[in-house]
Parts: structure tokens; sequence; C-alpha cells
């Protein structure tokens, strides 16, 4: 094994479970974490056989911020050599959902945008003393403008942006690359044949880029790569055309 060990948050998705593989694959221990222990005991079996390296399974619930600190305390003490960690924990509602339901929304807010600062805010002593590490955080191309589509889920991931900028900011002095992956469109069963392909990618295919990124202490990566210049044309809109696209479509009144 190698003296490193990446921590997986949110290792039941398919993002992560891939991107578990790859740095098992390297000879990294593993640490996976989420809800489903009973799955992830099944992961981390299936890696260990692959792969020959250790993986080790811890429950955690991101909604229950009073336990992050004892969480990664429980981390840290399974940890080998440098720490790493893998940040990939969302919720995605219904739009209609979103917009009607203030306890999806919040739900959103809580899984998306304050339970990820708050696991890196408690981390970021440990990162500081190793004075090193990788940290990826997987972001989203909806949080690079507010529209009328999911703009709950990308006001949260707008949020995360900028707070992994100024984490990036504090700990790249120490050595700590901290790396933000804007995901366009993952080829899942809820995507499939809605989106062209040159706009999707699949769960490996996007775990390569985020670890290929990390490799090269980058600061942010579009996965796919196309999504960059989706982005800046977003950026470069003016608000009152994004508003004048909305105000063409029927929308229910809210209740």
């Amino acid at each position: 094994m190698t003296g490193e060990t990446w921590l997986i948050v949110g290792a039941s998705s398919s993002i992560a479970r891939a991107f578990a593989q790859l740095v098992a694959a390297q000879g990294h221990r593993v640490i996976l974490t989420g809800q489903d222990k009973a799955h992830l005991d099944a992961c981390a079996a299936d890696i260990e056989i692959r792969h020959g390296t250790v993986a080790r399974v811890i429950a955690f619930d991101a909604m229950a911020l009073d336990g992050h600190a004892a969480f990664l305390d429980a981390c840290g003490a399974e940890a080998i050599g440098t720490l790493n960690i893998f940040l990939a924990i969302a919720s995605v509602p219904d739009d209609a959902e979103g917009a009607a339901d203030f306890s999806a929304a919040r739900r959103t807010v809580m899984t998306s945008y304050v339970a990820p600062i708050s696991l890196l805010w408690h981390l970021t002593p440990m990162l500081a003393k190793q004075a090193g590490g990788r940290v990826i955080i997987l972001g989203s191309i909806a949080g690079e403008r507010g529209r009328d589509e999911n703009y709950i889920y990308a006001s949260a991931k707008a949020g995360l942006h900028v707070f992994a900028q100024g984490l990036r900011a504090r700990l790249s002095a120490l050595g700590v690359a901290v790396t933000t992956a804007k995901l366009g469109f993952v080829d899942t069963s809820r995507t499939w044949g809605r989106v062209p392909a040159s706009l999707s990618a699949s769960p490996i295919t996007t775990a390569r880029a985020c670890l290929a990124a990390a490799e090269r202490a980058e600061t942010v990566v579009y996965i796919p790569g196309a999504w960059r210049w989706i982005a800046l044309m977003l950026r470069l809109m003016p608000e009152s055309l994004i508003t004048k696209l909305a105000t063409r479509k029927k929308y229910r009144p809210i209740d």
C-alpha cells in the first residue's frame, strides 16, 4: 500500500464507487462512508479482493451536523499517511417538489451546502496539521447561474463553489490541493436518452477526470470539458434574457 488514505464521503453514489475503485487500484487505503452500511460493507469487501488494499467502512449521516467532528476523528484514526477527501454528497429534488415544499428545499440546501461546508470546516485543522493532501469537491454546472429551473439546488452548489475558493486560498500555502469538479450530466438511468453524449459522462469517466485533476492540483475542472464553454456563455448572458426565456414557459401556480 502507499502512504495515502482516501476518505470518500457519500460512497454509495455511482461516481464515488468508481472513484474508490480507481484509488484502490493505485494501492491507496480507502474509507467508505455513508448511511447504507450494508451496501458499503459489500463495496469494501470487493475492493479488498480486487486490489489487495485496505477498505474500511464508517457510518455517516450528513444531516447530523453535531456528529461531524467525532466522525472525522474516527476517520483520522483509520487513516494511514496523508489523508485525502472525495466529497460527493448532495440532494437534487424534483423541480416542482422543491418549489412547492419547503422541507424538500431545506433538505437540498442542508445536504448540498451546509453539510459539506461543516465537514470541510472540521477537516481544515487536520489538513493544515498534515501540511498536504488533496480535496475533491463535487460541484455542478447548475451553480454557474440562477435560472428558473432547479434554482434551489443551483444556489446551494454556487455557495459551495465560493466556499471551495476560500478554502483553496487558505490551504494552498500549506501544500493542500483543493479541486472543484463542476459536473454536467452524468450518464445514468435518469438522463439516458435525454442528453447528447458529448454533454454527459459516465461515472467512471467522471471519476477518472476528478482524479487526474487532483493529481495535477487543478483548481476547477469541468466534466465533460465542453461545459467550460457553456458555463462561460451562461455567465455572460444578461439576466434579462434568461428571464425572458423563462417567461415563455407556463408554470402551474404554487399553492
